[in-house]
């Protein structure tokens, strides 16, 4: 079944069905699904699609939650995922559904890479990095290329975030089919950014870590595959702007070094002006 068409169909019967005291499809139908935590018709119909800063605290900032548990995500189909198990908002997950068919009519097949990534899956590739049983983005082992602790985390934030200062906590980031930027500088991936580039905001989308320079001073190095879904992390910066600390990032190897960087202000913080 085509989501959209359908979709679209349904809302013309909605304030009908309404008037007249019926149930309405969201009431009556559900997509089939064949396992998980997958977004039915009645959580994409659903009244709350869209929240206020009230509805988040500082727990939901700093992904201290499993997405799997929790009732406002889903289960990302495989098809559009390099593999099981991610997960995004459901009213994420929709806007990438509508950008996907849209990009697919124009020959463009995005693939969900990463996306949400709760408090503890942070951690986990902060400390391998972090003890060098993980290398770098440079193939280094931080460990020993950066034995000073700021020098090593500021290595380290080139790309990967501290556990508790993520985008990626909130559930409206996601990576899109590389993790290099030379990918998307040619060829195939060229055609592929360039569509977002061009399409993605009219979704909802946009890419917060863009090249740095005069008007992105700080922060992580350009991500042209990070995509972030504005409607939401819009009210999420904006929750970390006025409450987030930097002594609140802690709970991990090389949290030390947090307040001496100002991971808040420079990297939470650290975004396109176009996505704040």
């Amino acid at each position: 079944m085509q989501i959209i068409p359908f979709l679209l169909s349904l809302s013309i019967c909605l304030w009908s069905c309404q008037q007249a005291g019926q149930k309405t499809p969201a009431e009556t139908l559900a997509v089939a699904t064949s396992q998980g935590n997958q977004v039915t018709l009645d959580s994409i119909l659903a009244p709350k699609t869209s929240f206020s800063a009230d509805s988040f605290d500082l727990s939901y900032v700093m992904g201290q939650f499993d997405p799997a548990q929790h009732p406002d995500f889903t289960l990302v189909d495989r098809k559009y995922a390099d593999r099981e198990g991610l997960y995004l908002r459901k009213d994420t997950y929709v806007a990438f559904l509508r950008m996907q068919e849209a990009a697919q009519k124009d020959g463009v097949q995005l693939q969900i890479r990463s996306a949400t990534r709760n408090f503890d899956y942070q951690k986990s590739i902060w400390e391998g990095k972090w003890t060098g049983n993980r290398t770098i983005e440079s193939g280094q082992n931080a460990a020993k290329a950066y034995p000073n602790a700021k020098d090593r985390a500021l290595k380290i934030l080139e790309y990967s975030s501290m556990p508790g200062s993520s985008r990626h906590h909130w559930g409206t980031d996601m990576d899109l089919n590389a993790f290099t930027n030379e990918y998307f500088e040619s060829g195939q991936g060229l055609k592929i950014y360039n569509w977002l580039v061009d399409n993605a905001p009219a979704y909802g989308f946009c890419q917060p870590y863009s090249q740095k320079g005069e008007a992105r001073p700080n922060g992580y190095n350009e991500e042209k595959w990070h995509w972030s879904y504005l409607p939401i992390a819009r009210q999420l910066t904006e929750l970390a702007r006025r409450q987030l600390q930097d002594e609140m990032i802690q709970g991990f190897k090389g949290a030390e070094t947090a307040v001496e960087i100002g991971i808040v202000e420079k990297y939470v913080l650290g975004i396109s002006g176009a996505c704040e």
